[in-house]
This record gives C-alpha cells, sequence and structure tokens, in this order.
C-alpha cells in the first residue's frame, strides 16, 4: 500500500473534483476562481494575495475529452515520477511548470485558460533529460512517448484544432517543456556528478 503513487492520485482527484464541481447544476460557476486572474491584463488578485491563482488553472478542464486527455498523462507521466524521484519532487516540477507555463500563457493570451498540459510537458521535458543523462537513476521514457507528445505539441501549434473550435494553450505546453527540459537537464548533470 505505501507504493501507491499517493501525490498523482490527489492531483488526479482535485481536478476530477473541479471538473464534477464546475459542472453541477447547483453550484455557481467556479471557473473564474480557478483562473490565474480574472482581467486581462495585470493580475491585481494575486496582488492582493491570492497566490494560489498562479497554480490553480491547472485543475480546470474545458470537457470530457480534455479531462480523461490529461489524467490519462499525468497518470503515466507522474506516477514515473513520484515513483523514481519521490513525491517532494513531484510536488515541486508540478508548482515550477505550472506557475511558469500558466504566467507565460497568461502573458500570451490573457486569464481564460486551464488545463494540466503545461505541467505535463514540463514532467515530459524533466523525465527525458532524466532518461538521456542520468540513466542509473532509473527514470526510463521511452522514446514513443516523447515522439507521440512532441507530435502533438507540433499539431496544437499548427493550428489544425482551432478549426474545428478546440483552442490550445499552446504557450503553456512549449513554456511548460522548456521548463522541465531545464529542470530535468541540470539535475540529471547533477545527480551524476554526486554519484
Amino acid at each position: 500500500m505505501h507504493n501507491l503513487p499517493r501525490l498523482t492520485l490527489t492531483l488526479i482527484g482535485a481536478c476530477v473534483v473541479v471538473e464534477l464541481a464546475a459542472r453541477s447544476q447547483f453550484a455557481v460557476d467556479l471557473r473564474p476562481w480557478f483562473f490565474i486572474s480574472q482581467w486581462p491584463a495585470g493580475l491585481p488578485e494575486i496582488a492582493e494575495g491570492e497566490v494560489w491563482r498562479l497554480l490553480t488553472p491547472i485543475f480546470l478542464h474545458f470537457g470530457l475529452p480534455h479531462l480523461v486527455i490529461n489524467l490519462a498523462w499525468l497518470w503515466a507521466l507522474g506516477e514515473m515520477t513520484e515513483r523514481v524521484f519521490g513525491a517532494a519532487a513531484l510536488a515541486l516540477l508540478v508548482a515550477a511548470t505550472g506557475v511558469f507555463s500558466n504566467l507565460c500563457q497568461f502573458a500570451a493570451a490573457g486569464p481564460a485558460f486551464g488545463g494540466m498540459s503545461g505541467v505535463l510537458y514540463g514532467l515530459l521535458g524533466f523525465l527525458w533529460m532524466q532518461s538521456r543523462f542520468n540513466p542509473g537513476r532509473g527514470a526510463r521514457l521511452g522514446n514513443p512517448i516523447v515522439v507521440m507528445m512532441l507530435a502533438w505539441l507540433v499539431l496544437c501549434w499548427s493550428g489544425v484544432l482551432e478549426v474545428f473550435g478546440i483552442r490550445v494553450a499552446n504557450t503553456a505546453h512549449a513554456t511548460g517543456l522548456a521548463a522541465g527540459l531545464l529542470l530535468g537537464f541540470f539535475s540529471a548533470k547533477l545527480g551524476r556528478r554526486g554519484a
């Protein structure tokens, strides 16, 4: 029982609860409270102390396909990160890549976005660099996963999905990946030096 990826399961549960609460016919629309801001410029709520808004957009999803796809990747990448590096490392990665990708997405397109994708691409980048530069640690991220997620990234940036009315937080994806690559590369190099 102690081998369960508790943080990964907690993150999945939080996303499901937020989605169910946001869709409940008895609840007030909660989405504006999870957006990084309710204003198109500046972050007045955060300046007034609502710092959790820097991270809460990761728990918002826009429809069942968005939720299911993100949670499947969260299970795969989060579980591997938590199993190999521990819950504290996963928490730091989620916080760092989540806040960074959310701020970049806000700067690029305003406050109305959500999803775990920036974090997922951050985890992808981190695990990819660990697999490549610190393989003795035990992170084994297969090339098919990397290729599939990078192909999806390119497809999203191509604008094809927007033809079908699907809006994508492309900046969050790309900046989450960049943050994960950097964190993974430097921590892998430090990890190998300390071994």
